[in-house]
């Protein structure tokens, strides 16, 4: 895929998530995961760059964008890398006319902005976040985990946990395939921890979503 071609592609893939999102339909990880089954032709590198543009303007709409062309060209608006590969190429997007806007940006949903009583740190709100992992204590500690990870650093105060730099292909080795670790960040560990469950006790998670910190609390 060319650059314009997988700006397209993150264009074509907001479509389907905004179109989601109204309906109460799948999530967006769900989307971009059909969405590449059915284009093999996408490569790793390819598949990449457009989840990252996808999440790039994901992060910076405050409100659900009218179209996936309208959350592009906001992003595009901001970053002249990305406005330049709006050049009406072969399966790229159309040039940006003049005066054209884009989804308006927001850190936070604006129901959301009164209930802040000071600004929140908008950098890293618009950053990606690295990935954390929780170590499987049943099977392993994260010393031992550590170095089969050797980008992975300990995160004070969690015994279990180690990170990564963002973007790092954690399904690809071992402690994954082998249920060593599981993805989990580290605020979802300090709430498990903050529980201090203990071996007999018995744990109502009456907050569960899909389920990691009821298997925190259950190691």
């Amino acid at each position: 895929m060319t650059p314009s071609a997988r700006i397209q592609a993150a264009i074509d893939l907001l479509d389907l998530i905004i179109a989601s999102a109204r309906d109460g339909g799948p999530a967006a990880d769900t989307l971009i995961a059909r969405y590449f089954k059915e284009r093999r032709y996408a490569g790793s590198r390819d598949r990449r760059a457009v989840r990252d543009h996808v999440y790039d303007a994901i992060r910076r709409a405050g409100e659900r964008p009218d179209d996936g062309r309208a959350a592009v060209v906001g992003l595009a608006l901001e970053r002249p890398e990305i406005a330049a590969l709006f050049d009406g190429s072969p399966h790229g997007p159309a040039p940006i006319e003049p005066g054209e806007s884009g989804a308006e940006a927001g850190d936070v949903p604006v129901w959301l902005q009164p209930l802040f009583a000071a600004p929140v740190e908008q950098d890293a709100l618009l950053g990606r976040a690295p990935v954390d992992l929780r170590v499987n204590r049943l099977k392993a500690t994260a010393a031992e985990v550590a170095p089969q990870l050797p980008d992975a650093r300990p995160i004070a105060g969690l015994p279990d946990a180690l990170r990564l730099p963002e973007g790092y292909p954690v399904e690809q080795g071992a402690p994954w395939k082998d249920g060593l670790v599981e993805v989990q960040d580290a605020g979802s560990q300090w709430i498990a921890a903050a529980c201090g469950a203990r071996p007999g006790m018995t744990v109502m998670d009456l907050c569960a979503g899909a389920g990691g910190k009821t298997l925190a609390l259950a190691a």
